[in-house]
């Protein structure tokens, strides 16, 4: 490689890492978003990479933020059956790393709410545990939900959560890391386990 090549590639790499370009690059995302989501926050921004997929029906609050591989899905069809998918994400609300979140139905998430990363949450199930649905490949079984996920205010979602359909979990609670939450629990509640439990019950 010759030299004015290696100068260009190192000036081109400082470019794309400098934080003017970083600022540039969230703006532009931020602009995006104003015109694709069904509303998006005052101070909120993307990360430098996500997957959105229909962003219309998706709503988020002011001062949201997220780290890295965000993946946000709402489907409203799916091998011919349609949906009336809805994520709302509240006010102040932080995802760390690699949080995904799928809707056909509901997710609501409060405001203040923290998460690790690498969090899973979903409304809906991929096929059935039936025989019928046996005799679909996995990748074509139809997408059914049991139900909304609500997350309340104040909840704090640990390092690799894994949150299903039908779900509610009460404001201030607290999920301990690597937890599959298949059922609800009330406010002020520390979770844990595969599937989650009742730990304790926060008292102010």
């Amino acid at each position: 490689m010759s030299f004015i090549k290696k100068h260009i590639i190192k000036f081109l790499f400082g470019i794309l890492h400098s934080e003017a370009y970083k600022k540039y690059k969230q703006q532009q995302n931020n602009n995006w978003a104003k015109t694709h989501f069904k509303a998006f926050g005052k101070q909120s921004s993307l990360p430098e990479t996500y997957w959105i997929k229909n962003p219309q029906y998706i709503s988020i609050g002011d001062n949201f933020s997220s780290l890295f591989n965000l993946r946000l899905e709402t489907w409203d069809r799916f091998y011919g059956k349609s949906f009336q998918p809805e994520i709302h994400i509240g006010n102040n609300v932080n995802f760390n790393s690699d949080v995904h979140i799928g809707a056909i139905d509901k997710i609501s998430i409060g405001n203040n709410v923290l998460m690790a990363s690498r969090i899973y949450i979903s409304d809906h199930y991929h096929g059935n545990i039936s025989a019928e649905d046996l005799g679909w490949v996995p990748a074509e079984r139809p997408l059914s939900s049991k139900g909304p996920v609500i997350i309340e205010d104040n909840v704090w979602i640990g390092e690799g959560v894994c949150i299903l359909p039908g779900v509610t979990i009460g404001e201030n609670s607290i999920i301990g890391a690597n937890s599959v939450v298949n059922k609800s629990f009330p406010k002020n509640s520390v979770i844990a386990g595969i599937p989650a439990k009742l730990i304790k019950t926060l008292e102010k």
